[in-house]
This record gives structure tokens, C-alpha cells and sequence, in this order.
């Protein structure tokens, strides 16, 4: 992913997809909930990568 930016929060996403790093990235055994994606403006959307905390907190608020 091309950038280290989460797009909901604007923290750094910590992502490893594209890095070549063994093992993959933390996103990689995550659900994301199709919903969560609405949150994403329109141009970032398959650019940056959502961040872990706001994965959580979403999932959190939406139980």
C-alpha cells in the first residue's frame, strides 16, 4: 500500500502489505466490516490502508 496513513484517523496504519516482510501484515488475520469502508473518503479508497485502532473502535461501537 503506498501510503502509511490511516484514512479515518490520520495516524500512521502500521501496514506491511507490499513490503515483502515475512509473515504478512496484522490486517491479514482481521475482519473488516464492509460498513467501515463508508468512513473512507472517496479518494482514498484502495490508496491507505485503516489503521488497527480504528478497526477496533469501530467494532467496539458496532457490536
Amino acid at each position: 500500500m503506498a501510503n502509511k496513513y490511516c484514512p479515518i484517523c490520520g495516524e500512521e496504519n502500521k501496514c506491511m502489505g507490499g513490503s515483502g516482510a515475512r509473515g504478512g501484515c496484522w490486517c491479514d488475520k482481521e475482519v473488516f466490516p464492509n460498513e467501515i469502508f463508508a468512513l473512507v473518503p472517496e479518494e482514498s479508497i484502495r490508496k491507505h490502508c485503516i489503521c488497527k485502532n480504528c478497526l477496533d473502535q469501530y467494532k467496539e461501537e458496532h457490536k
